[in-house]
Parts: structure tokens; C-alpha cells; sequence
């Protein structure tokens, strides 16, 4: 018997490799070739074809026209980050298309019309350099330390920036100060003179994900070719990087190895010595907060003659941690349907976010003489809790609420009470509409959760066009939000919205990410697939009414659902996707997600792998719903192979399918207002087109 199972085995691995290596003979691997004129020729070519017919559709103006305007809008919540008594925002409109990074007061920032000074304006940059520059954020040393940033600009949105040392006082770049050429780097500040830096220092420099494997300190005056070497991490790891944690009561210094997805070891560096952390390779650490280590928990761990529950929030004070102690106290517990989603701190409370059955909950844990005081905040209603800042030399904080169909509103919280204000207007008439929270039954017999958004006049008779989202990958959680565009392009037009929260998300903790990762992915498609197959069931829509879309990871499930169960969609809306997945691990970032999906070039994880790859399992004799594959150019992220490549080879196949390719963007739909716009109108083209 045991001879019959190992010849079963040698066979099946021979298989496997005979299929892999039949696969590595792909007749569109030149699409790899990001900028190669055959491919951008291709590229191009589909382009045209695509934007032509889809912008004759009678709502592509319209909505075109309403979603440029509403990104536009003045109107919108200028997203707050808190810096002493100064509130910084990133602001793109008509007049800045590229954007502007400004700052207010608080006390003017909570006016109606605050007094912005501008401290970066992109667009100049742009027209000086001649690059079209995307902002990618700044990184500040903390108002008590100095007043210097690191300030990332991306040519055309990539996740490549070129990092720039800039000086808040003068609004100025640094001459002659700190500054990396473009490239995935991990930079960040040790203190005011010197930079934790990992870049693109040559070959070897980085790891096989694409970034940095090597931590140096790098000191002013000095050229980055001499700073010292601190940490090297393995070329198949997914990367290192230093940090240095700033409180009022004092920094802590770090260095991280990322091994794999959701896996970390941690070092402190105490007098010039790394010194790991000793807690499970899957533990987070959130944070430093007066003394205390706070630790989130992947996995149950017994240690100390307790086992702490995963998904919990544990804290110990450092010292006594590194001495041994293991006697945590235990700041949040999870139930089965209670999970832990951020944790922050201000100067004097920790700041955490729940779900409880995907509905938001904000607590304030404060430390007292005798024990923790925790606060809930009240919110509006059963929707989504944000954090929007924090700042841990103050008190304050800010957070907003949203939900499906109110408009966002932001609040600070100031004294222990929330104060509104900021509310976005109104960018749709959601009289009538309605939003209810059901369930699906997955194959396995798991309850799936989702919520249904119905346009005013909703009758169940199966008629309704009725988009699907989901997303469930890498722990992500998706939450009801108010879109203005959604809600314009969509719900007003008579649309029903769906959000699926399906296993791999992290709705319900790492439980629920966990449920669906590696040789258990393919729940994904089966929880997704059941809850189109519920709304059906309903008569909430038909198949020919119902369209379903998803980006990135959410690309991947929205093309494998199609590849899989075809019969059930109307419309596939593929955005910048995953689809190659014997091949994925080898382009740009892919390495990085190994373990969230498997290893391919492994026989035995390629043999699961290959039961759901949207593009090994395109079929000739299957008939599929015209689906829309669209990227850009510039996301080195997700490589523009896996929808050129995904669409090319239906089209060889006699499958019609929509291509578009955004040359700007990044990871994303457009480095400006007006790309994102057209990106956007396009796909709801498509959807009303198909659907409508």
C-alpha cells in the first residue's frame, strides 16, 4: 500500500512538472516586457478599440462628467494629519491636478473655511523638473525633534519614489541634504542626523520580492556609499527595513525581517546590539506606549502559563519583558464575531478599532493607579469607524464614520468627547434606498456574510442590475463606505451594490484570513460564487443582470469566479489583476506573496495553485460574459502582464473581452483627478452596457 501511494506521488510531481513546463512555453510571455514597443503597440491598439466603443455608451459622459466633478469638489473632507497644533493635508482639484501639500491650524482647520498655506505644490514641481511627479507622502520627524521630512515623489504613481529631505520651516528642500535616487526603498528617520536607509545599493542589494535586503544608518555629511551595514536579510526573504519608534517618553530602535507575508522577527537595538523579540513569528507589534510593548496576536500562544487568545491586544512594560517576564495584561479579547482592526495612541490612550459582525466600534483604553479605563465612543450608527489621526504628544485625535448612504463626517476628539466637524455633502439623493446585511451559505456549509445596497424602487423579481465587489486577501477587511461615485454612477441609476465579506479578508480576524490562504484559497471563489448564487436565489438579480468586479487580489477572485462558474455574471470587471499565477511570484512584487498564495515553482503547491489560475484554466469551448481587463503601465506592483496576458489569450481563444491600459497610476486608476475619472467612467460604461 504504502509503495502504491509513493508511486501515486512520483507521478503526480511528474505530471506537475510536465504541465509547468509545457506552460513556460507561453505564446504572449512578450507582454511581459512593460515597455516594449511590440507590447505597448498591443497595448495601444486595444485601447482604442476599447475607449471607442465604451465611450458611446449613453452613460459614459454623464458619469464621466459627475465623478471628475465630485473628485474635484471643494466640498470633500481634506483627510487631516495631526503635527503639533498644525493640521498637514494632500489636496488634488481642478486648479492642482497634481496636488498640494498644505497645512492649517487646528483651530482653523475646524472652520468652515480654514487658511491653507501651501507647502509643496506638485504641479510646480512637475513644470520645473519635467517629471510628472506623484506625491507618496512625507515622513516627519516628530514636532518635539525637528522640523525635517522625507518627502516620496513617483514618476507616474509607481511605488518607486526618489526620496527628498525637506524642511517644513523654510518650505524647502534641503540643499545638500539627504536624498535617494528612484527606487523601492525603506527610509525612514533615527533622529534628526542620521536615516535608517534600504535601498537599491547594487546587485544583491535587494531581495527577490523587489525590495530592500540590506539595513544601513546613514549620517548626514556623509555619502550613502559609506553608511554602516546594521542588518542583511535573505535574497528570498521579503525584506528588511530599520525604524525608530519616537514617544514623549523616550525611542525605541528597530530593525524588522519580513520572511514572508505575516511573518516578522523583531530586534531591538540596545547598545548597539539587535536583540529579538520573543513572541511568535506571526505577533505584530503595534506599537511603544508609556514603556509598554503592544503586541496583536496571529495565532493562540501559550507562554507563561496562559494561552492568550489570536487576534488579541496584549501589553507588557518592556523591561521586565526583555528580563523574561511574560505576564501580559490583556487589553482586548476577540468573540466569534468581535475583531480587533487598528490600534494608535495619543499621549494618553491607546486608540483601538473593533468589528462587531463587520459593524465598527472605537475604544479608548487610558492606564489608571488600578487598572485600564476603556471608553466607547459613541458613533451615528452601525457603519465604519476610521482613525484619521493620532499624534502621541497630544491628546487629540480625529476619526470619522461612514457608511453606504451617508455622507462621511469627521469628528475630533478633544477632552475625552467627540466633536463633528467636517461632513462631506451629499454627491447622490439616496432617498429610497435601502441596505440590508444577509447571509450566503458557502460550500462547506460557513456562513458569508454581505451587505445589499438597493436603489429606491427595488422590487425582488430578478430584473436589477446588481454589481458584486470583494475583495478577501491578505487579512484586508472590506467595510461599508460612503462613495459619492458609486452612489452617482450606480445607485441613482438604479443599480443594486453588493459587498461581499468573504474569507480571506479579515472581517473576523486571522481566523478568517487564515480559512482562506494557500492550498485553502479556493474558498475564496467558493465564497464568492455563493453569494452571487444567493442573490439569484432571491431574485435580487439574474445572471445576465449581475456583474461583479474587484482589483488587485479582488482581480484575481473576480477572474477566477468568471473562469470557474461563468454562467453566473453578466459582467467581470477585472481591475489591475492578478491572473498569472504560475507565473505571478516571478514578476515585480509577486515573490512578496507567496504566502498568502503558494509557491508555484513547488510541484506540490503548484498542483492546487493550478485548479484556480484564471489564465491556465481559460477554456476554448466555454462560453464566457464579455469581461473588462484594465491596468496601467506604471504599477510595479502588479505587473500590466496579467491583464494584457489574460486578455490576449481569450481573444485567441475567440472570447471577446475589453482591454484598457492607463499609462499613469501606479497600483491604482490614475495619477490625477481627470485619469481617474476616465478610468472610472469607463468601467461603469461597460457595467451599464452589459447589465443595463
Amino acid at each position: 500500500m504504502k509503495k502504491t501511494f509513493a508511486a501515486a506521488a512520483v507521478i503526480a510531481t511528474m505530471t506537475c512538472l510536465a504541465v509547468i513546463a509545457a506552460e513556460d512555453a507561453d505564446p504572449y510571455s512578450w507582454l511581459e516586457e512593460v515597455e516594449g514597443a511590440k507590447a505597448l503597440a498591443w497595448a495601444k491598439e486595444q485601447n482604442k478599440k476599447t475607449t471607442t466603443e465604451l465611450e458611446q455608451v449613453k452613460q459614459y459622459k454623464p458619469i464621466y462628467e459627475r465623478t471628475l466633478q465630485i473628485m474635484d469638489s471643494r466640498d470633500r473632507i481634506p483627510a487631516p494629519e495631526l503635527r503639533g497644533d498644525m493640521v498637514y493635508n494632500f489636496w488634488q482639484d481642478k486648479e492642482h491636478p497634481r496636488g498640494i501639500w498644505r497645512r492649517a491650524t487646528l483651530a482653523s482647520y475646524r472652520t468652515s473655511s480654514p487658511q491653507w498655506e501651501t507647502v509643496i505644490d506638485v504641479d510646480a514641481l512637475v513644470k520645473a523638473e519635467g517629471t510628472p511627479w506623484a506625491w507618496q507622502g512625507a515622513d516627519c520627524l516628530p514636532p518635539s525633534v525637528g522640523t525635517r521630512c522625507l518627502v516620496g515623489l513617483a514618476r507616474g504613481g509607481s511605488d518607486a519614489s526618489v526620496e527628498r529631505e525637506f524642511d517644513l520651516g523654510t518650505k524647502s528642500f534641503v540643499e545638500g541634504g539627504f536624498s535617494l535616487p528612484e527606487a523601492k526603498s525603506s527610509v525612514s528617520w533615527r533622529d534628526e542626523n542620521t536615516l535608517w536607509v534600504g535601498t537599491d545599493f547594487g546587485p544583491g542589494s535587494m531581495t527577490t520580492s523587489g525590495y530592500a535586503r540590506i539595513v544601513k544608518v546613514w549620517k548626514r555629511g556623509t555619502p550613502l556609499s559609506e553608511a554602516e551595514t546594521v542588518f542583511e536579510c535573505g535574497a528570498e526573504d521579503v525584506a528588511a527595513g530599520g525604524y525608530t519608534v519616537f514617544t514623549p517618553e523616550g525611542r525605541y530602535e528597530l530593525v524588522v525581517r519580513t520572511p514572508a507575508v505575516f511573518k516578522h522577527e523583531t530586534f531591538f537595538v540596545l547598545g548597539g546590539r539587535l536583540v529579538k523579540m520573543d513572541v511568535p513569528d506571526d505577533a505584530k507589534l503595534e506599537g511603544m506606549f508609556k514603556g509598554r510593548m503592544l503586541l496583536s496576536l496571529r495565532s493562540d500562544w501559550a507562554v507563561g502559563g496562559k494561552t492568550y487568545q489570536q487576534d488579541s491586544l496584549l501589553a507588557i512594560t518592556l523591561d521586565p519583558f526583555l528580563r523574561g517576564r511574560r505576564d501580559f495584561e490583556v487589553l482586548f479579547e476577540p468573540s466569534p464575531r468581535v475583531s480587533l482592526q487598528s490600534v494608535t495612541q495619543t499621549k494618553d490612550s491607546i486608540v483601538i478599532t473593533t468589528l462587531d459582525n463587520v459593524r465598527g466600534k472605537l475604544t479608548t483604553l487610558t492606564p489608571r493607579p488600578n487598572g485600564w479605563t476603556r471608553e466607547e465612543v459613541p458613533l451615528p450608527g452601525l457603519g465604519t469607524v476610521l482613525i484619521s489621526s493620532t499624534d502621541s504628544w497630544q491628546s487629540t485625535f480625529c476619526f470619522s464614520y461612514t457608511d453606504f448612504l451617508n455622507p462621511s463626517t469627521l469628528y475630533v476628539m478633544e477632552s475625552g468627547k467627540p466633536t463633528k466637524v467636517k461632513t462631506a455633502p451629499a454627491f447622490f439623493n439616496a432617498g429610497g434606498m435601502k441596505v440590508e446585511q444577509l447571509e450566503a451559505t458557502s460550500k462547506d456549509g460557513t456562513k458569508i456574510p454581505y451587505f445589499l445596497v438597493t436603489p429606491k424602487g427595488f422590487k425582488a423579481d430578478g430584473n436589477t442590475p446588481t454589481l458584486l465587489y470583494g475583495y478577501g486577501g491578505f487579512e484586508v477587511s472590506e467595510l461599508p463606505r460612503y462613495s459619492g461615485v458609486n452612489g452617482s454612477a450606480w445607485l441613482e441609476r438604479g443599480g443594486a451594490y453588493v459587498l461581499a465579506t468573504i474569507r480571506g479578508g479579515g472581517e473576523f480576524g486571522p481566523a478568517w484570513h487564515k480559512a482562506a490562504q494557500k492550498e485553502l484559497h479556493y474558498r475564496n471563489f467558493e465564497d464568492f460564487t455563493a453569494v452571487a448564487e444567493d442573490l439569484i436565489a432571491r431574485k435580487i438579480t439574474s445572471p445576465k443582470r449581475l456583474g461583479i468586479r474587484g482589483g488587485s487580489q479582488g482581480g484575481l477572485l473576480v477572474a477566477g469566479s468568471m473562469i470557474l462558474r461563468p454562467e453566473l455574471f453578466g459582467a467581470v470587471d477585472a481591475a489591475i489583476p492578478l491572473a498569472d499565477m504560475r507565473r505571478y511570484s516571478q514578476l515585480l512584487a509577486g515573490a512578496s506573496w507567496m504566502g498568502e498564495y503558494g509557491n508555484p515553482d513547488v510541484p506540490e503547491e503548484w498542483l492546487y495553485i493550478q485548479k484556480w489560475s484564471p489564465y491556465q484554466n481559460i477554456k476554448k469551448d466555454v462560453t464566457y460574459p464579455k469581461a473588462y481587463f484594465w491596468t496601467t503601465t506604471r504599477d510595479d506592483r502588479v505587473h500590466p502582464s496579467h491583464a494584457r496576458k489574460m486578455a490576449a489569450k481569450m481573444m485567441g481563444l475567440g472570447h471577446p473581452v475589453y482591454f484598457f491600459e492607463q499609462i499613469e497610476g501606479g497600483h491604482g486608476a490614475g495619477s490625477v483627478n481627470q485619469q481617474r475619472a476616465y478610468t472610472t467612467a469607463l468601467e461603469y460604461a461597460y457595467l451599464w452596457k452589459m447589465l443595463g
